[in-house]
């Protein structure tokens, strides 16, 4: 932990005596910090709960949420952040249990018999989320054990009188959905099933490890990964690796400079990074939606890429003032993308050209070459045949294997 000198009394140092020991002074060197993250976003319409979860005004009355997550550190005691980010309306979370699931599996509806914990806040069984907030649950005494798989259970009676929800559309993980009360239940059957993760934005553990903020956008939320397979590359490399908390702050279509599906990285860098519990590094693998959005013309790549080397350089600057170590990775092709790629090669030369300057090893801390990693050897405007999902921009599970393997594992350590 950091050395932190307090001062009173104009420069006098607070005699030692006088100073009372916080909650993490009575942990051995154990601190709260996150395991598992999602990204908050504001649910799209189309994303949306399903009938008749979503209401004329309202979402989510007379429901239960039953959720999975993946968490990379394990630890004996936990809690969990429900987040209102973007909620039009304050969020009234009637009760709310973690439990282990059945067999350990993600994306299941079923959890061990005896395993649920009711969670509480402040000694409460219920909480009222205020709009733009979160909250944090009390700890809870539910051993997890290293890339194991949570169940979160949610209820709420009154629903949030808004259609403006706080979720993750990307969850590429299985959710459940059921009218009334059932949190505490050992299984939802006839549940109604989506792949969203609605209202939670993460776990926390007492633990002492190493923490890692990933800032991305789909290639790194995990567009073309396994639904309940857990094979981003993120996930991919916290397996290399599973004594290091992995933590996915990736959104799809997410950008570095303009808002995009959800806010752009350097208006969200202090929530999902600088103020995460724990995150000690970040990596940060994004640009090709800025590059891809931006006109094919001269003079707007040429404004692209300045704009996007500015950017890098300001979240280096504002991590290194909380002591954050800053990776980069270059951008992967995208040639053939019936979206991004332009029959002049203007985009094409302006990935190269941010590339280069990543790869000069001014920019970052260090940098891992995904675009070495994931292209085509015959064809390098091109990924990679055997990783290409088929729209030529996104990687399958093999492909991101790759990406994970490009990361030194040094960074973990």
């Amino acid at each position: 932990m950091r050395r932190r000198t307090v001062l009173g009394l104009g420069s006098a140092a607070v005699p030692a005596a006088l100073l009372v020991p916080g909650p993490a002074a009575a942990h051995g060197g154990r601190r709260w910090m996150h395991t598992w993250v999602a990204m908050p976003q504001l649910t799209e319409p189309g994303n949306l709960p399903p009938a008749p979860f979503t209401g004329t005004s309202s979402v989510l009355v007379d429901t239960t949420l039953r959720q999975t997550v993946h968490v990379t550190v394990g630890g004996s005691r936990l809690r969990v952040r429900f987040s209102n980010a973007f909620g039009g309306a304050a969020l009234p979370l009637t009760s709310a249990a973690v439990a282990l699931p059945v067999d350990g599996k993600a994306g299941v509806s079923a959890i061990v018999p005896g395993s649920s914990r009711p969670l509480t806040f402040g000694g409460r069984t219920s909480v009222v989320v205020p709009t733009g907030a979160n909250v944090v649950s009390d700890p809870v005494d539910v051993p997890v054990s290293s890339g194991s798989n949570l169940t979160i259970s949610t209820y709420l009676a009154s629903g949030q009188a808004t259609l403006n929800l706080t979720s993750h559309p990307g969850s590429r993980t299985t959710t459940y959905l059921l009218n009334g009360n059932f949190v505490l239940d050992p299984d939802l059957p006839g549940a109604t099933s989506v792949a969203h993760w609605y209202l939670i934005s993460g776990v926390e553990v007492l633990a002492d490890a190493p923490a890692i903020a990933i800032v991305g956008d789909s290639l790194t939320d995990g567009r073309g990964s396994t639904t309940d397979g857990n094979d981003r590359w993120p996930d991919q490399l916290f397996a290399r690796r599973p004594r290091t908390a992995v933590l996915n702050q990736a959104a799809g279509g997410n950008r570095v400079l303009n808002d995009g599906l959800g806010p752009n990285v350097l208006a969200r860098l202090d929530r999902d990074v600088l103020a995460t519990s724990g995150v000690d590094r970040m990596l940060i693998f994004e640009g090709v939606n800025d590059i891809g959005t931006a006109p094919a013309t001269d003079a707007a790549q040429k404004q692209v890429t300045d704009d996007l080397l500015f950017a890098f350089e300001q979240v280096v600057l504002r991590a290194h003032a909380r002591d954050i170590m800053v990776y980069g990775a270059t951008i992967t092709p995208f040639g053939g993308n019936t979206g991004y790629d332009d029959p002049d090669g203007l985009r094409e030369r302006s990935r190269r050209a941010v590339n280069a300057v990543i790869r000069r090893g001014r920019l970052f801390d260090e940098a891992a070459d995904f675009d070495i990693a994931a292209r085509d050897p015959a064809n390098p405007r091109q990924l990679n045949p055997l990783y290409d999902v088929g729209d030529h921009l996104h990687l399958n599970p093999a492909g991101y294997g790759a990406l994970a393997a490009a990361v030194p594992l040094r960074w973990l350590s």
